[in-house]
């Protein structure tokens, strides 16, 4: 069995930074990509970002393209969201994912994910 934890998330103003962390525990996640998914209230969660084992050209869901940034360190167990330029639309739980098939780690909701964080909240204030 695999658990996810996430840490970083807080209370930001708008245009502020906020790194986000996932570490991974329990087993090795060999050939599994990870990604960020966020569930706004009243929203359905969303994809945000995906990277595979390799660290290859990743995934970004267009909301996000050019101000977040996902990299890992396997040698850590721990893949990462960089939030540049945040956005009070930005504000959501987001939650770590890991899966060894693309699509799914890609897909609009992740549904099928093999494995979930419990999540953390960003909170970007106006």
């Amino acid at each position: 069995q695999v658990q996810l934890v996430e840490s970083g998330g807080g209370l930001v103003q708008a245009g502020g930074s906020l790194r986000l962390s996932c570490a991974a525990s329990g087993r090795t996640l060999s050939n599994y990509a990870m990604g960020w998914f966020r569930q706004a209230p009243g929203k359905e969660r969303d994809i945000v970002a995906a990277i595979t084992w390799s660290g290859g050209i990743p995934y970004y869901a267009h909301s996000v393209k050019g101000r977040f940034t996902i990299s890992r360190d396997n040698a850590k167990n721990t893949v990462y969201l960089q939030m540049n330029s945040l956005k009070p639309e930005d504000t959501a739980e987001y939650y770590c994912a890991a899966d060894p098939n693309w699509a799914i780690i890609t897909s609009p909701h992740g549904g099928g994910m093999d494995y979930w964080g419990k999540g953390t909240l960003v909170t970007v204030s106006s």
